[in-house]
C-alpha cells in the first residue's frame, strides 16, 4: 500500500487546520468573559453559557429546528426509500428525467427556492405555516436522502430477495425482513445527512418562518442583526457539543461506520 507523502501530509494538515479553524475559533470565543467579540481573552468563564437561560427564544428554536429536521427527513425517506428501489431496479421509459427531476432541488439557488415557496404557500393560504415550513424542507433535503438510498438500493445483492421469494416470502416481508436490512446503511446515512439540511438551513428557512416557528438558525441570524456579543457563540458552542455527544452516542451503540461505510458491527 502506497503512502501518503511529505507534500500529501502537509495538504491534508492544512485542509483540517482549514476546516477546524472557524469551530475552534467560535468554541473559545464562547468562553470569554468579556461583553463583545473578543479573542484572545483575558480569562475564561460562562457567562454567556448562562445568558442562554435569559433569552427562551433560542431554546425554543432549537427544539422547532430539531422537530423540523427529524420530520422533514422521515417523511423525504418515505419517499425516497421507493424512489430510489423503482429507479436502480427497473429500467423504464423517462427514469433518467424523474431521477435529474427528484435531484433538481440540487441545482436551484436556496433564495430563488425560499421566494418561490413563500410565493406559492401565501397564494394558498399556507404563508407562515409550520406545515409549509415541512413541506419546504422534505422538497429540499429529498434528494440527499435519495443520493444515499439510491446507493444502497443500487449496490445491493438481488440473489438474497430472489431466495426469500423462493421460500414463499410475500412482498412486505420480503421489503422488511431482507430488502431494508440491506439497503439500511443507505437509509440511515441519508436520513442523518437530510437531517442535518433541514437543521442548517437558513437562506431558504428565513423567507418561511414566522414569529413562533423561527429555527436555530433564523434566531441567530436575527439576533446578531441587532447584537454584537458573543451569545451566538456560546449557542453555536452548546450546539457542537451536542452533535458531538449524540455522535459518541451513535458510535457507541450503533457503529459511525455503519452509518457511513455500511460495515457490520462484527465484534462489537
Amino acid at each position: 500500500m502506497r503512502q501518503n507523502g511529505p507534500l500529501a501530509l502537509i495538504f491534508h494538515t492544512l485542509f483540517v487546520i482549514f476546516m477546524l479553524a472557524p469551530i475552534v475559533v467560535v468554541c473559545l470565543v464562547a468562553f470569554t468573559p468579556e461583553g463583545y467579540l473578543s479573542l484572545p481573552t483575558n480569562g475564561f468563564s460562562l457567562r454567556w453559557f448562562r445568558a442562554i437561560a435569559n433569552y427562551p427564544e433560542f431554546v425554543h428554536a432549537f427544539w422547532i429546528s430539531l422537530g423540523l429536521g427529524a420530520l422533514s427527513s422521515f417523511v423525504a425517506l418515505l419517499f425516497a426509500v421507493p424512489a430510489a428501489l423503482a429507479i436502480a431496479r427497473y429500467k423504464f421509459r423517462g427514469r433518467d428525467a424523474l431521477a435529474a427531476l427528484f435531484l433538481s432541488p440540487l441545482m436551484i439557488p436556496h433564495v430563488v427556492l425560499g421566494i418561490a415557496f413563500l410565493r406559492f404557500f401565501t397564494s394558498i393560504g399556507m404563508g407562515g405555516s409550520f406545515p409549509a415550513l415541512i413541506i419546504a424542507h422534505v422538497i429540499v433535503v429529498f434528494p440527499f436522502a435519495l443520493r444515499l438510498t439510491l446507493a444502497a438500493a443500487t449496490g445491493m445483492d438481488r440473489s438474497v430477495e430472489m431466495a426469500a421469494i423462493s421460500l414463499g416470502a410475500g412482498g412486505w416481508t420480503l421489503f422488511r425482513r431482507v430488502t431494508l436490512p440491506l439497503i439500511l446503511p443507505g437509509v440511515i446515512s441519508g436520513w442523518a445527512l437530510a437531517f442535518i439540511q433541514s437543521f442548517d438551513d437558513l437562506t431558504m428557512t428565513v423567507f418561511l418562518a414566522a414569529p413562533g416557528i423561527e429555527t436555530l438558525p433564523v434566531r441567530m441570524f436575527l439576533y446578531v442583526q441587532d447584537n454584537i456579543d458573543p451569545l451566538v457563540t456560546s449557542v453555536s458552542a452548546s450546539v457542537i457539543a451536542v452533535t458531538m455527544a449524540a455522535l459518541i452516542l451513535l458510535d457507541r451503540f450503533y457503529g459511525l461506520d455503519r452509518v457511513l461505510v455500511g460495515k457490520s458491527d462484527t465484534g462489537r
